[in-house]
């Protein structure tokens, strides 16, 4: 049997024009933890067509590209699609890191409160998807909930700088960003690299973002297939897994922390190891706005998975 070509959807400059404002939603998705963006594109009714369109990179596709057949290899792609929606998802990113950037320095509690309210609504929006909670299911999610619970109070605040680590980073937050209600950059939070990478983004440094980015195209390419695999034979254990991980993770994103110092050998300063979570202080207008802050970042992903539900 031949093999079937892609098909590609052609669209006039309007069409082009919406689709990138979907990317810049998108990526205002991404750059938060606990919003995912795949959520964004299934709500704005682009998440089958990108997929199916990050589906298309296959072997035939790089076999024309060893060949030097650029042409006909662009032919089998929807690049016009692709490269429209990425655009937009880089301009958001670029547009808000530089803020989100500002209050994690100056604000670290009230733009952590938002990050809770927004990955503990998320648990409950992803445990939804489980069509039957059966017995596997309830283990997968107690098993990756008390699993997540223990690895994330022991993650230090510091991780490794490395480049294979940071090309890790990426496979692994790509793989989570195309999956409706898992945020990509939460799975940066968990392995202590967001605030180093927003930091490299509002610096261009471009060493470590290459890095980053290179990772990604990989997981992207790979996951897309491997995600389509384990999600049509085990849907329901896989997604109550999800959720018992986000569930377990919320230990991370709690917005009161206080650092556990070790004083270094070599010049005698103390250095944060680790963080432990905290009561908040008194009540005032500062845990008032975080609460509020919380909230508002709970309600925003409800409203979400509520058009999302309405559009399935």
């Amino acid at each position: 049997m031949a093999e079937m070509e892609p098909e590609i959807v052609r669209r006039g400059w309007k069409a082009y024009t919406g689709l990138g404002l979907r990317g810049v939603c998108m990526g205002a998705a991404d750059v938060v933890p606990g919003v995912s963006g795949g959520t964004i594109a299934f709500v704005t009714g682009i998440y089958e067509e990108l997929i199916h369109s990050i589906r298309s990179f296959d072997r035939r596709f790089a076999g024309l590209l060893v060949v030097l057949r650029f042409r006909e290899a662009l032919n089998r792609v929807p690049w016009r699609f692709l490269g429209t929606v990425f655009a937009g998802i880089l301009l958001a990113v670029v547009t808000l890191a530089s803020g989100i950037q500002w209050m994690l320095q100056h604000e670290p509690e009230l733009i952590w409160a938002f990050f809770f309210g927004l990955v503990a609504a998320s648990v409950f929006v992803v445990r939804k998807r489980v069509v039957a909670w059966r017995g596997p299911a309830w283990i997968a999610a107690l098993a990756s909930g008390l699993l997540f619970y223990v690895v994330v109070g022991m993650v230090p605040v510091k991780t490794p700088d490395s480049p294979w680590f940071l090309f890790i980073c990426g496979v692994v937050a790509i793989s989570a960003m195309i999956l409706p209600g898992i945020s990509g950059s939460f799975i940066l939070v968990l392995l202590g690299k967001y605030e180093y990478l927003l930091a490299a983004l509002n610096d261009r440094e471009l060493f470590p973002i290459f890095l980053f980015v290179s990772g990604a195209a990989v997981g992207i390419l790979s996951s897309a297939r491997v995600l389509a695999w384990i999600f049509k034979r085990h849907h329901d254990v896989t997604v109550a897994a999800l959720t018992g991980l986000m569930a377990g993770s919320l230990r991370k994103v709690w917005p009161w922390k206080t650092d556990v110092s070790s004083p270094l050998e070599s010049c005698g300063a103390e250095v944060p190891i680790m963080q432990i979570n905290v009561l908040p202080g008194t009540i005032d207008g500062d845990l008032a706005a975080a609460i509020g802050l919380a909230a508002a970042g709970f309600a925003m992903v409800v409203v979400l998975e509520r058009l999302s539900e309405s559009r399935r």
